[in-house]
């Protein structure tokens, strides 16, 4: 059983966002952690209403499955990858003429590793901070995405909530992992993290493997 202390832990670590014009407004240090104003231990039990299956083969798997990267989805002007910039990064300034969609410069308070990264827009410098698919793509295709209609995967790979400005080394040292083989170094963040996780495999209908299932369960019991 959880400690009562669980469901207090998650409880502070949720921040509400909303979409705003041509971004998305949400809280400095790495994003938004929604939970809806649910506490750890309802998270626990939509983690535990989640099919437990093996991996699927990466059969087919390329990252155009998904739709072509950072469109703009939603319609608002800007393309997906400039709108989470502009809602996880700080002090922006935005390329003149744009009607502030393209992010030049800003500062990002990784919510990964914890550092303060400066973003410069640039063919050098742009790969400081990336944005980061929270449950990846690769993974996604693993645990039943490549059965999905293209619109879907595409939705998917755009939602707000499956999206973090993180640090760029850490997040390529993630990869395609799920959370029995990568969490967050920034143990702070490891709650929000994984609770993130599972409200995106609920909302879409992804399996978790079961050393996946014993890692969020873990990580959950300790927040």
């Amino acid at each position: 059983m959880l400690r009562s202390a669980l469901g207090r832990g998650a409880v502070a670590a949720v921040v509400a966002f909303t979409l705003t014009g041509c971004g998305l407004t949400g809280p400095a240090g790495g994003g938004p952690a929604d939970l809806q104003g649910r506490s750890a231990a309802e998270v626990l039990g939509e983690l535990n209403r989640l099919q437990v299956k093996g991996r699927a083969p990466m059969t087919g798997f390329d990252r155009d499955e998904f739709g072509p990267a950072w469109s703009d989805v939603d319609h608002n002007g800007c393309d997906t990858r400039n709108d989470i910039l502009k809602r996880d990064l700080k002090d922006e300034t935005f390329k003149p003429g744009t009607h502030d969609c393209i992010v030049l410069t800003g500062v990002l308070d990784d919510p990964y590793g914890g550092r303060t990264i400066r973003f410069e827009r640039g063919q050098k410098t742009s790969s400081a901070v990336q944005i980061d698919h929270v449950v990846a793509l690769a993974d996604a295709w693993q645990k039943g995405a490549q059965q999905w209609p293209e619109g879907k995967r595409r939705e998917l790979a755009n939602d707000p909530l499956n999206l973090l400005a993180v640090d760029g080394p850490l997040n390529s040292q993630k990869g395609a992992g799920d959370a029995a083989t990568w969490l967050p170094p920034r143990g702070a963040y490891r709650c929000a993290y994984v609770s993130r996780q599972i409200q995106v495999k609920a909302k879409y209908g992804l399996w978790v493997t079961s050393a996946e299932k014993d890692a969020m369960r873990r990580i959950l019991g300790s927040c």
